[in-house]
């Protein structure tokens, strides 16, 4: 057991330096080869983040044969990416986190509410969903949901988003980097993510027989707290320059790339549609994740001024413990399936 844990610890570790180091040098390439930090900002840094999602997720189905690892950690990764804003919350300062951030988040909050949902709808509804061949018919729908999601979000904050990306190139500035070292490290980096997010469901599923927690609920609490490391040191990294809205924008985008991730690793399962070999609790914590989603855009709307305990906004309280009620329910009903 101690050996297992340990591994967990070293895959962990791997996940969150090689994380920060692919986002930093992602950056970097932006800017050296021109691509515009814009496009970066909004679909390259989110879904750099859960690359650890990505890999895990096919490794976990075309590998190891465990769809429940891969779902719980899209699923929990969706839960824990909402509870690192009470996090920011604290760090932020005297004021809520939302009262100053962009109304515009409220459109990337509501993609993620409308693919979340398709998630767990389809995640409920199990054999009944139709299907085309090995493919739920709900992949292609989640597809054309994110598409539609990334282009309109684009669309929508295109001169905000040039705007507010000069000003942080002013900070960032990596003149000592030149694009080819930045290539060169990003592509180690992406190398060893992929290795140890590769490996992660291996010993995910010796954890959950070796501790009787199941796969369900190693997957959404311990793998989805790994692959989501990136997120956080991210989202930290962005609060400590004052690009709160890149951090914001950072969790919405990276829970709309999770929900496409459940897409391709539907692809990759051979043996039928992934929501109708999963355990029904995935769907508790899709749910939870739509009513903490929606507790950010009621917070996006109102803009509460004020802080209420422990440097916390009454909206961030609500998310952190919504985040502790998801934890709870997955342990109680983790004997039900895998």
């Amino acid at each position: 057991m101690i050996i297992i844990w340990l591994q967990f610890i070293l895959c962990s570790t791997v996940i969150v330096l090689c994380g920060t180091n692919l986002t930093k040098y992602g950056d970097v390439i932006a800017e050296k080869t021109g691509l515009g930090r814009a496009w970066i900002g909004l679909v390259l840094m989110a879904s750099v983040t859960s690359l650890p999602e990505l890999i895990n997720g096919i490794s976990s189905v075309a590998f190891v044969d465990a769809p429940n690892i891969a779902l719980g950690d899209i699923m929990g990764s969706c839960v824990f990416n909402l509870s690192i804003i009470a996090l920011m919350d604290i760090l932020h300062g005297p004021k809520p986190i939302f009262s100053k951030v962009e109304h515009g988040h409220i459109l990337s909050a509501g993609f993620s509410v409308i693919l979340i949902g398709i998630a767990a709808i389809s995640i409920l509804s199990n054999a009944t969903i139709p299907a085309i061949g090995h493919i739920g018919i709900y992949t292609p729908a989640i597809i054309l949901t994110y598409m539609i999601g990334i282009r309109s979000l684009f669309l929508f904050e295109k001169k905000k988003i040039v705007e507010f990306v000069s000003e942080i190139a002013e900070v960032l500035q990596y003149d000592h980097i030149s694009a080819k070292e930045a290539i060169i490290k990003y592509s180690l980096n992406a190398f060893a993510i992929v290795g140890a997010a590769t490996w992660l469901p291996f010993i995910g599923h010796r954890l959950a027989e070796e501790t009787g927690l199941g796969e369900s609920f190693v997957g959404s609490i311990f793998i989805a707290m790994t692959t989501s490391l990136p997120e956080l040191v991210v989202s930290i990294s962005a609060l400590k320059i004052g690009a709160t809205d890149m951090a914001i924008a950072n969790l919405f985008g990276s829970n709309m790339f999770d929900i496409f991730i459940l897409a391709i690793d539907d692809i990759f399962y051979t043996k039928g549609p992934i929501l109708s070999h999963v355990s029904m609790s995935h769907a508790v914590t899709g749910f939870m994740a739509v009513v903490m989603t929606g507790i950010t855009i009621v917070s996006l709307t109102y803009r509460l001024q004020k802080k209420a305990l422990l440097r916390l906004g009454w909206d961030t309280i609500a998310i952190l413990l919504a985040y502790i009620i998801n934890i709870y329910l997955l342990y109680t009903l983790r004997s039900h399936g895998s």
